[in-house]
């Protein structure tokens, strides 16, 4: 078993910088992609930015450019720096971890993230 705990969230101002840290404890050997994602109230939960266990990045196209996702496997740790916030940024962040073996996709509880014009 997997715990994700996330920090981070707040009230931020538009232009202005938030940072997510999501720490993972328990089993975290084998800990593959690491993952934020993003719900709005009445829209999909959608991929912000991911990282594979060799740093590989992916981001959404609406974050490119502003949002820098990261990784401490020493601290079984996953950050996202959000830069130049924009009140569309608004949304309950979540962490996401991907474990190797056994194979599964572990939660964090979200934190929310609200962006003020």
């Amino acid at each position: 078993q997997v715990q994700l705990v996330e920090a981070g969230g707040g009230v931020g101002q538009a232009g202005g910088s938030l940072r997510l840290s999501c720490a993972a404890s328990g089993r975290t050997y084998m800990i593959n992609t690491m993952r934020w994602y993003r719900q709005a109230p009445g829209k999909q939960r959608e991929l912000v930015a991911a990282i594979s266990s060799t740093a590989s990045t992916h981001y959404a196209d609406s974050v490119k450019g502003r949002f820098t996702i990261s990784r401490d496997n020493a601290k079984s740790t996953v950050y996202l720096q959000m830069n130049s916030l924009k009140p569309e940024d608004t949304a309950v962040y979540y962490c996401n971890v991907e474990k190797a073996l056994p194979p599964y996709n572990y939660w964090g509880q979200g934190t929310q993230v609200t962006v003020s014009s």
